[in-house]
């Protein structure tokens, strides 16, 4: 795929707005906001002939060239990994991940990802938005919790996607097993999230350079010294349930990062259950539910 060149005018009505956001909604350029920041860093988007700024703001006339270089392949190997397909188009697919599949490759886990599994199955047929080839998976789920995640094909239904996450009307439902037993049958958890100070690879409740949380939880099910709950995401930090259970004194059941570690349970007892959303492309309401894996039904047997 060549570097593309895009020409845009502004119109009266886009008087006064910033450039950044401007651009990120063009449906043309199929860029994320960070996305079009970093090309105007780069020096790859001009105003009137002139190298732009991501607040530069818009008068009726202005002339704004952009510059999108050729995607950048990830330096990922295909591997034919069993996937789980729960539903798939032209446009996207959605993934029932097991526990223990590692989303992208990291430092000691090069290979035998969900990545690899989706470069070898899509057959490099993956979204290129933000300058990388890659497959567009437009949220993420934790290595030890299961469940549905979607991936993005094409650029216009990452893009569709990710702006649907960003004002929280995607469905997200999850099922979890956590320690201890609640007074009330439902709640809701509003704490903002952000990077631990003390420790940079966890997450917690903290007040600056956060952002904004909020998990309903409704409980299912009450054991001896646990229970069995249903979480629904209104935004989607990372590790934002396993934190904000811990948060309200109930942390996820076998999450030694946030808890603590149970004999013979390998990570978190957490399964993204349901998620709904609307085709980016269609228009159709789409929703899909994911039956409790082995691992987790057998769990509350024990429990019981």
């Amino acid at each position: 795929m060549p570097a593309r060149e895009l020409l845009f005018a502004a119109s009266p009505e886009d008087t006064g707005k910033r450039l950044d956001a401007w651009l990120a909604a063009q449906p043309e350029l199929a860029l994320t906001r960070s996305a079009v920041q970093q090309l105007l860093e780069q020096g790859q988007i001009t105003k009137n002939g002139k190298a732009a700024k991501k607040n530069d703001k818009l008068q009726a006339g202005d002339t704004v060239a952009v510059t999108v270089p050729e995607p950048q392949p990830l330096d990922v190997l295909p591997q034919d990994i069993p996937l789980e397909i729960v539903f798939e188009d032209d446009e996207l697919l959605v993934v029932n991940k097991p526990k223990g599949m590692i989303v992208h490759p990291a430092p000691g886990h090069p290979d035998g990802t969900l990545v690899n599994a989706l470069l070898y199955h899509c057959a490099g047929r993956l979204s290129g938005i933000n300058g990388v080839i890659r497959p567009g998976i437009v949220h993420r789920i934790d290595r030890d919790t299961s469940g549905l995640l979607i991936v993005a094909k094409t650029d216009r239904a990452h893009l569709g996607l990710a702006e649907q996450i960003a004002v929280h009307s995607f469905t997200r439902e999850y099922e979890a097993v956590v320690c201890g037993r609640f007074k009330e049958e439902s709640g809701t958890v509003h704490a903002p999230i952000g990077r631990d100070p003390r420790d940079r690879q966890k997450m917690c409740v903290i007040a600056a350079n956060s952002k904004d949380a909020v998990t309903h939880y409704t409980v299912l099910t009450q054991y001896e010294k646990h229970a069995h709950i249903r979480c629904k995401l209104e935004t989607g930090r990372t590790h934002q349930i396993r934190v904000h259970m811990k948060h309200i004194g109930h942390p996820v059941y076998g999450d030694a990062v946030y808890g603590k570690a149970e004999k013979g349970v390998e990570g978190q007892c957490l399964h993204a259950k349901k998620i709904g959303f609307i085709h980016p492309v269609t228009g159709a309401y789409l929703e899909f539910d994911s039956p409790l894996p082995d691992y987790f039904t057998e769990i509350l047997r024990k429990l019981s």
